[in-house]
């Protein structure tokens, strides 16, 4: 079968083939696919990503395709694993939510809906995290500041992985999964360009260190290249490129990390003169990039197929260097290696090793390339093309028994890519019987028993000439009697310079009893493990092994609560999950007594009960005192945690007076919804202040020493979010205004939301300025917010650009009676909308202040309002005697548009009263 994608420019469709390209179907796709990924076993089964970042599944090669997922995350899906799932046709993906959140689902190709996707890891995970890898999946969750990462295996629960308490990890990659085993690349805290390894129990939960400060780059696309490269053919054999004072040396091992070595550089050279190089301060040293590019080969080459066989480049001397690269070749797994060339050369594995093809690399066009037969240790030279070809890459034929190569490139940059096929069948006249090989045992420097076991394998003997068959790579296998060597240390145990694994110093051993009760029994460990995929048999096996142990009694120690994300936060209304953790003490017979803080509290007895957690729900916000109280028959332990409950914050308005005078504080406060949210910060920028004000409340008194138009800016800081509103205010000596009422009607149509008010002050500032003819620099309106509809008109003291023309207080005061004559004849009004007309009143001004008498006050507004009610009386008594007009105080609104429903407290500036003219009636001005 053969599928061809168009180009998406063009259109989005595939071209099929079921008959080797004889013919081809064409199918149109709604959507532009970006990559695909197909079934390890099912040939028909195919993935595919669409580059809206939707994920799609095909069980028909592509004929036909049904969406599993919205929103999944590059490259974070992957198809089961025979082996770990009964259902070949589950998928594991990384989604991410509306608010931006990931987290891993599990789901049928062809049965994707919401009810039956599953959530294996409860929560959020970090983005980009998923990788399902053979019987593993991994996560990461960040919290407080640092990741923390966790394990399935054979998807079970998860569990969070342990790495030594100080390793501190900033970065983790996991290299193999191998054997039942997790090989892991971690950065630690204080490491920049290298990494180390770290080897896990069979479950991926517990790491012990492997190998220090192994050599790290940056590939093309800026991922992560661990200089670490696993021997094809030979199970825990790696290779890894080790910095040392910086420099960086080449080691080895053969038993998955536990012991490392560095390699015997050739005894000569290429021409055959002796190399002096002497271990430990010369050895040989090789890069071990493995190639991207699938149509080149890496610079390292090993096969399943061909065991003993290494091909890599390298230079001899203290350490690796980019310069005088040589090529070399071993022929016994990594124990001796010879030269084979002084240049950079692709090399291709064919006929199950029996040949090695090499290929110059150059920029420049070549005809010839090399042949071996006799694992590297002689070449002969071939032309394969009469015409000099600039090589682009080289493929073999699928399957490791081929003797066919394709080479690929352009006899000049404008020519079209040529394609030379390369046949090796006719070098050889006949197969290969059983008398043409012999016995080779695998063995590193002399010792036969690798990873508990003497291989022996069968290889082609090198003065035969013939073509292998079945025989390749067959192999005995036989036991061996258990070692030290056999044994690494133990999680939490440190090997010393003598050889032993002892305690490392942040390590109790008797913390593994933990989650054991009296009458039960757990593995003591003796601070040594077997390596995992290791066949020994006998020998110490049984000295080193983990022995049962009766559960001591212990009275409760080391007690904690947190969350289950590890912060201190949690949302009102929604579950939060606490887990109660105990480094000590007896689980089964245990009660603890769970406190939340809210007037509610569980009790549980014993600690395996609250395995998954205790989950509950604040129905308030605030900071909540949630305590823990552990007792058993030998002791008991508290602990406590201060949890903040939050919602989250919607909406920030800044209420502030639309007008104010020079030298008067006027306060400037952040009204909230909703109004309870938790601890809140706020932040208050003044103008072009660089220096912002910080406080915890939501109110501030500002004074302005200077006219003209004043920005204030507040942002609040509720947990991970900030919202900000902006206000202007305008300072004057002196200003007047008056309060403004409207037809009934007006109310109808009165949402009462900010944008409404804003739009409704420019209409009747627009009318006002037709009805009297005042410039509209002089007139400012304000719709305050609630019912019935209200607002504030101010008469300003325009002054144009140049200083001059200011207005004087008569001015304001002639521009006042203006507006008041219009008003009080109706002839201020305004259409709202077809057929609604809106008449536009002077509202009858009250000789207090307006004070809000709701409860939630303290009683010093009453103290307030009833100075004023004095201070009214005292004018009244002015006006009966002195028969003078008191006229009110300039109303300074603290609300404007954008206003929430609550009502705040108005205060007014006393002024000295004025007379008004004659012919002056109904409502006046406030100077």
């Amino acid at each position: 079968q053969i599928m061809l994608l168009t180009d998406p420019e063009i259109e989005s469709s595939l071209l099929i083939s079921s008959d080797e390209g004889a013919t081809y179907q064409k199918y149109r796709l709604n959507f532009y696919i970006q990559s695909l990924l197909f079934h390890p076993k099912q040939e028909d089964w195919i993935l595919a990503y669409s580059q809206d970042q939707k994920l799609y599944s095909s069980a028909e090669f592509g004929r036909r395709w049904q969406l599993i997922q919205e929103g999944v995350v590059p490259n974070r899906f992957y198809w089961s694993v025979m082996g770990s799932h009964k259902e070949p046709d589950l998928v594991h993906l990384e989604a991410r939510t509306v608010d931006g959140h990931s987290q891993y689902l599990t789901c049928r190709m062809q049965n994707c809906t919401e009810a039956n996707r599953n959530k294996p890891f409860s929560g959020y995970i970090d983005p980009d995290s998923l990788i399902v890898q053979d019987d593993y999946v991994f996560v990461q969750l960040t919290s407080g500041g640092r990741p923390h990462y966790y394990v399935s295996y054979r998807r079970n629960a998860f569990a969070q992985m342990k790495l030594p308490k100080y390793a501190l990890p900033k970065d983790m990659h996991v290299i193999s999964t191998d054997e039942n085993q997790v090989f892991a690349a971690v950065q630690e805290w204080n490491q920049n360009d290298t990494y180390n390894l770290y080897i896990s129990d069979t479950r991926g939960v517990y790491f012990t260190l492997a190998l220090e400060n192994v050599q790290s780059s940056r590939g093309p696309e800026g991922n992560v290249m661990i200089d670490l490269y696993e021997v094809a053919g030979i199970k825990g054999m790696f290779l890894a490129n080790k910095k040392i004072d910086n420099q960086v040396k080449t080691f080895i091992t053969y038993n998955k990390g536990r012991d490392w070595r560095l390699l015997q550089a050739p005894d000569t050279d290429l021409r055959g003169d002796p190399v002096h190089c002497f271990l430990p301060y010369c050895s040989l040293h090789l890069h071990l990039k493995v190639s991207e590019n699938p149509y080149t080969s890496g610079i390292i080459a090993s096969r399943d197929t061909a065991p003993s066989i290494i091909v890599a480049s390298g230079n001899i001397g203290s350490e690796l260097s980019d310069s005088d690269i040589s090529m070399f070749v071993s022929s016994d797994a990594g124990n001796t290696w010879r030269q084979i060339f002084e240049e950079e050369h692709s090399v291709l594995y064919l006929d199950q090793g029996g040949v090695l093809v090499a290929m110059k690399h150059t920029s420049l066009p070549i005809r010839h390339l090399w042949l071996s037969f006799d694992e590297g240790r002689s070449w002969s030279k071939y032309s394969f093309t009469s015409i000099p070809l600039f090589v682009d890459g080289v493929l073999g034929e699928p399957g490791e028994e081929t003797l066919i190569m394709t080479v690929f490139g352009h006899f000049s940059h404008r020519s079209e890519w040529q394609l030379v096929k390369v046949d090796y069948k006719s070098i050889f006249d006949r197969r290969c019987a059983e008398e043409d090989y012999r016995s080779w045992q695998l063995h590193s420097q002399g010792e036969a028993c690798i990873m508990g076991a003497k291989r022996v394998y069968k290889k082609r003997k090198s003065e035969r000439k013939c073509m292998q068959g079945k025989y390749a790579g067959a192999m005995e296998s036989e036991p061996c009697v258990c070692t030290e060597a056999d044994f690494d240390c133990d999680y939490g145990y440190e090997r010393h310079s003598n050889g032993q694994c002892l305690p490392a110093f942040w390590f109790n051993p008797s913390s593994l009893s933990k989650d054991c009760s009296l009458g039960q029994s757990y593995l003591n460990s003796t601070g040594y493990r077997k390596v995992v995929s290791n066949n020994c048999t006998d020998g110490v096996r049984e000295q080193y092994t983990a022995k049962p142990q009766k559960c001591p009694g212990k009275a409760p120690r080391g007690l904690r609560i947190v969350t289950a994300d590890g912060k201190l936060t949690a949302e009102q209304g929604h579950n939060v999950t606490l887990v109660v953790q105990l480094e000590e003490g007896d689980v089964q017979r245990t009660l603890i007594q769970v406190d939340f803080g809210d007037g509610i509290a569980v009790s549980y007895v014993n600690l395996s009960s609250m395995e998954d957690g205790i989950k509950h729900v604040y129905q308030n916000v605030g900071i909540f005192r949630v305590t823990v109280q552990v007792d058993n028959s030998l002791g008991s332990d508290s602990a406590v945690l201060y949890l903040h409950v939050t919602c989250p914050l919607e909406h920030v308005h800044l209420s502030l007076p639309f007008v104010t005078t020079k030298n008067k504080e006027v306060n400037a406060t952040a009204v909230l919804w909703p109004s309870q949210v938790g601890t809140l910060t706020y932040v208050w920028w003044k103008g072009n202040n660089t220096e912002p004000l910080i406080t915890l409340e939501g109110s501030i008194s500002i004074k302005f020493l200077s006219e003209g138009m004043n920005t204030i800016t507040v942002q609040v800081s509720a947990g991970n979010a900030i919202l900000q509103d902006t206000k202007t205010i305008a300072v004057y000596e002196e200003f007047r205004s008056l309060r403004l009422s409207f037809s009934p009607n007006l109310d109808d149509y009165n949402p009462d939301i900010p944008e409404w008010r804003r739009d409704i002050s420019r209409v009747i500032k627009r009318s006002l300025v037709e009805a009297t003819g005042v410039p509209a620099q002089h007139i400012l309106v304000a719709v305050l917010p609630g019912l019935p509809t209200a607002a504030e008109l101010f008469v300003l003291p325009y002054q144009d650009p140049t200083g001059e023309s200011r207005r004087s207080a008569e001015d304001l005061e002639q521009i006042s009676e203006l507006l008041v004559h219009k008003l009080n004849q109706n002839s201020v009004h305004f259409e709202l909308k077809p057929g609604v007309q809106v008449l536009v009143h002077a509202a009858h001004l009250t000789a207090a202040p307006l004070v809000d008498l709701t409860p939630t006050h303290s009683g010093s507004a009453m103290l307030m309002l009833l100075s004023v009610v004095f201070v009214g009386l005292a004018v009244f008594v002015i006006y009966k005697f002195k028969r003078r007009v008191a006229l009110p105080s300039p109303p300074s609104p603290s609300t404007q548009p954008g206003d929430s429903s609550l009502r705040l407290q108005r205060a007014r500036h006393a002024t000295p009263p004025s007379t008004p003219k004659q012919g002056s009636t109904g409502a006046h001005f406030a100077i």
